[in-house]
């Protein structure tokens, strides 16, 4: 039935795959808007669920995996290469850089720069802390760091790695199910795989959706500066709408034409005004406060990373750090893909400082910039943004630039790119779920391309007439349990292939039990084998 149906539309997809996510996300959306109290109120239940009795585990899981990447990277397997042994990178340092960042987390920088250290500023999560004071600020970056250091980019990483490996080191499709071959063996090609692959598309869907509702939140109440637009759900769908169109474009035009240019102008525009802000903003107090913020979050960061609130009954954890993780991990796939396809010829250990490190110096640059300068304006009374913030989170960019010279011009630049982050992350998510729902072998349609680029439209403003900000953050925390626990398994999987690679073991005779006897066991980076399972080179 499925496969008559892709033949009658023209598609070239897994059907099972992809009419199975289509159909769950459509489903979503046909509930959702006549029922949205009802959904709404489900989700918010079942978020505190989750919270309640399953919140130390995505602490647990986050943190334990960046101590498993930061290992690789120092083991003797950070110089196997995501390829063959000669292969080099297809793209240089910084155009890899600027991709990694534009479809990462561009937006929710924009939209947390100076929310979130303000927030924390005005209201301390810890105890014995007075609101407004310099442990206060102090704290307030840390947290900021936490919730967009390290932490965010091993959800990242760790998927983008393993993806990169299996595929460009052992010719498996670039999917996520592919990760689970040495756990499952040809299962992962049938409908184990296909179930872990609408896992991987759902999340996807609605985890960049989330990113885009944030973004239209902020962008309305960017244009209401600029120009009065009112602050409505109306007028929200309206810019998904405009803004779903521009990101359908870009993504019929490809990876090079469309998200890499976007990209490059994206960071650009954004080096701009970060280098405004700080000549304009306290130059000094910057610089020192930046420094200041690198030592606490590096001294915080081994009790800050296993913190869970238990001695606490407050819902603070599950507002903030629960959100992050589960926001972060929900579009993992699609971000794991898309670095992964960015990435190859890199070795391990390239790939895990470029992929941790890169960002978060410029996290660290982000915030000390934004937030440190809110935090000096609200100290010293020049602002009063924290009332504003703890109100609507989405002014709090453009509230902040109130307090700074040429303010229009300033707050048109930032609306100018939201739209673009906001454009990057649609298109590529796109690119990446069509890949999850196709043969490798089968051509990327640009119609498929941009029905995927409308569903996550639908979903984000589905998510925003459902109830806002809350129905974003509820949805999120919820359905990112399921990649969470992928995620284990992931690492499991990575870790038994690059042991076997190393002692001269193909990712097929891990599943099946026989060693290739034409790969050199004793070699520090074993040559990759190129005896692929038919089973594999079909699907």
């Amino acid at each position: 039935m499925l496969t008559w149906l892709q033949r009658r539309l023209g598609l070239q997809t897994i059907p099972g795959v992809f009419f199975t996510s289509a159909g769950i996300a459509a489903l979503f959306v046909a509930i959702a808007i006549p029922f949205d109290e009802a959904v709404a109120s489900s989700f918010g239940l079942l978020t505190g669920w989750v919270a309640a009795n399953l919140g130390w585990f995505y602490i647990l899981v986050v943190s334990a995996l960046l101590i498993f990447l930061l290992g690789l990277a120092v083991s003797r397997y950070g110089n196997i290469r995501l390829g063959a042994d000669d292969s080099r990178p297809d793209y240089s340092n910084l155009t890899w850089f600027t991709m990694l960042f534009a479809a990462g987390i561009g937006t929710i920088l924009m939209f947390w720069g100076v929310a979130e250290p303000i927030s924390h500023f005005a209201r301390p999560p810890f105890d014995g802390v007075t609101p407004r004071s310099e442990q206060a600020a102090s704290d307030a970056m840390t947290l900021a760091l936490y919730h967009f250091g390290l932490h965010t980019w091993t959800i990242f990483a760790l998927p983008g790695l393993a993806i990169g490996y299996f595929a460009y080191r052992h010719d498996l499709p670039m999917r996520i199910s592919s990760l689970f071959y040495p756990i499952l063996g040809e299962r992962a090609f049938g409908p184990w795989g296909w179930t872990i692959d609408v896992i991987a598309v759902l999340g996807t869907l609605f985890g960049v959706a989330t990113s885009l509702g944030l973004g239209t939140l902020q962008l309305n109440s960017g244009l209401n500066y600029l120009v009065g637009a009112p602050s409505s759900p109306l007028v929200q769908v309206g810019l998904i709408a405009v803004i779903t169109g521009i990101a359908a474009t870009s993504v019929a035009l490809g990876l090079d034409k469309g998200v890499r240019r976007l990209s490059q102008v994206n960071i650009l525009l954004a080096v701009v005004l970060l280098a405004f802000v700080l000549l304009a903003g306290p130059s000094v107090f910057i610089a020192e406060g930046m420094v200041q913020s690198v030592g606490d979050y590096l001294s915080a960061l081994p009790w800050l990373a296993f913190w869970t609130e238990t001695y606490k009954e407050t819902d603070w954890q599950r507002q903030w750090t629960l959100f992050y993780w589960a926001w972060t991990i929900s579009w993992a796939p699609y971000v794991g893909i898309f670095i992964a396809r960015i990435s190859r010829g890199r070795t391990i250990r390239e790939f895990v400082a470029g992929v941790l490190f890169a960002p978060t110096a410029f996290t660290l640059v982000w915030f000390g910039i934004f937030g440190l300068s809110a935090i000096q304006a609200e100290m010293s009374g020049q602002l009063t943004l924290a009332g504003q913030v703890q109100q609507d989170p989405s002014v709090a960019i453009f509230a902040f630039l109130e307090g700074l010279p040429l303010t229009s011009v300033v707050s048109a630049l930032s609306v100018a790119i939201i739209v673009i982050f906001f454009t990057t992350s649609s298109d590529s998510a796109s690119l990446v779920i069509d890949m999850l729902t196709r043969r490798d072998d089968q051509p990327s349609l640009v119609r498929q391309r941009i029905f995927w680029a409308v569903a996550q439209g639908m979903i984000a403003a589905t998510l925003l007439l459902a109830g806002g900000l809350d129905a974003l953050q509820n949805v999120i925390t919820a359905l990112g349990l399921p990649f969470c626990i992928l995620l284990v398994f992931m690492a499991i999987a990575l870790f038994r292939a690059l042991r076997a690679d190393y002692r001269g073991f193909g990712v097929d005779a891990l599943v099946q039990g026989r060693v290739f006897p034409e790969v050199e066991a004793t070699s520090a980076v074993k040559q990759e084998t190129t005896d692929v399972p038919e089973t594999i080179a079909r699907h």
